[in-house]
């Protein structure tokens, strides 16, 4: 069960949003994606964004501030904190994750957990709506092979999200902890181990996802994987979820991977999300991180409204509906089930006045 609706979407429950925008309003995100720092503590096999290079550079914490408060006043509703680098190595991550959620942004994080300290967990949990993990294994030497880290890493992951469901039980906070995983040759042994043990210490879900091949990637090491032969896995794993704790097999967004098709021609979603990269670049999509056509502008030289108002974010999305190629774009793109939902939307099909 995908309560969560993690293989889906949720922009049904944002109605009056989609009706601005299907009435031609230039409309702001719902949703929005920063990077607080470029750089990472690991080096994963499987990593999208290598060819960024892990640069050591990290957003400004005074204008992330004052952007924080401006987006909320824009009607964005939610931040995830996540990027090309780890969240939890900014220094003043504490402070931006409570900001947002002071200025009435919903906040969520996803790390790789080993630096999730109890002092950030009592810090900031109550305001946090998800943490997600990516633990890419079940036991400590796959997981240092695959995250290309030291072994007690695991062990590190594993104390500090145990130490972060105890904290939000005493305290009654509401913030749902997840972990994630890959599914990959190296690992798919390991995927009901990791399940029993993220039950066990009070995980809210485990998700189960499949490799999508970055456009500008450097790493091709799992192009050419077939999730078919891993699909038998869901009903072992459905064996396990709970009343507290799920098992998500992501099988449709599987599916879609092994026959790379899509449902519509052009992209429709990027009016309702956006990206802020390590270095304050607003982009319209994550997958096209590098290319200028999609680079708006820079928060640390504009305020977002101008970025999303002004010349430079037009032009690139009539250039996106005009030329862009959407059956090159990376399989399972983050906004493909919305790219499906939107796109019939604007094509219904016949007799949709039999409901």
């Amino acid at each position: 069960m995908d309560k969560y609706r993690i293989d889906s979407h949720k922009l049904i429950y944002h109605t009056s949003r989609v009706n601005e925008w299907l009435n031609g309003e230039n409309i702001y995100p719902i949703y929005m994606e920063i990077s607080p720092v470029g750089f990472c503590n690991h080096r994963c096999s499987f990593c999208a964004l290598d060819f960024m290079k892990y640069k050591k550079r990290y957003l400004d914490t005074h204008i992330l501030l004052e952007r924080l408060s401006e987006l909320a006043t824009l009607g964005i509703k939610s931040v995830m904190y996540a990027g090309e680098g780890e969240p939890l190595l900014h220094e003043d991550i504490i402070d931006i994750i409570n900001h947002t959620k002071k200025v009435g942004i919903d906040v969520a994080l996803t790390t790789n957990g080993v630096k999730l300290s109890e002092s950030f967990a009592k810090s900031t949990l109550d305001n946090i709506s998800w943490i997600k993990v990516s633990i890419n294994a079940g036991t400590r030497d796959t997981y240092a092979k695959i995250h290309r880290c030291r072994p007690d890493d695991f062990d590190k992951v594993i104390e500090n999200m145990s130490r972060a469901s105890k904290i939000k039980r005493e305290n009654g906070y509401s913030c749902t902890l997840g972990m994630q995983l890959l599914l990959l040759p190296e690992n798919q042994h390991e995927i009901v181990l990791l399940a029993e043990r993220a039950r066990d210490i009070g995980m809210n879900y485990l998700v189960i996802k499949p490799y999508s091949q970055h456009l500008f990637s450097d790493t091709d090491k799992y192009r050419d994987i077939k999730y078919r032969d891993y699909t038998h896995l869901a009903k072992t794993l459905s064996s396990l979820t709970t009343k507290e704790f799920h098992v998500i097999f992501r099988i449709n967004t599987m599916e879609k991977w092994d026959n790379g098709e899509r449902s519509y021609e052009n992209c429709q979603a990027l009016p309702f999300w956006s990206y802020i990269d390590a270095g304050g670049g607003v982009w319209g999509c994550s997958a096209y991180l590098g290319d200028e056509r999609f680079l708006y502008d820079n928060v640390n030289e504009r305020s977002f409204r101008e970025i999303w108002e002004g010349e430079k974010r037009a032009k690139s999305l009539q250039w996106v509906q005009d030329k862009l190629d959407v059956s090159e774009c990376r399989v399972n793109c983050r906004m493909d089930e919305v790219n499906r939902y939107l796109w019939e939307l604007k094509h219904p099909l016949d007799h949709v006045n039999f409901i």
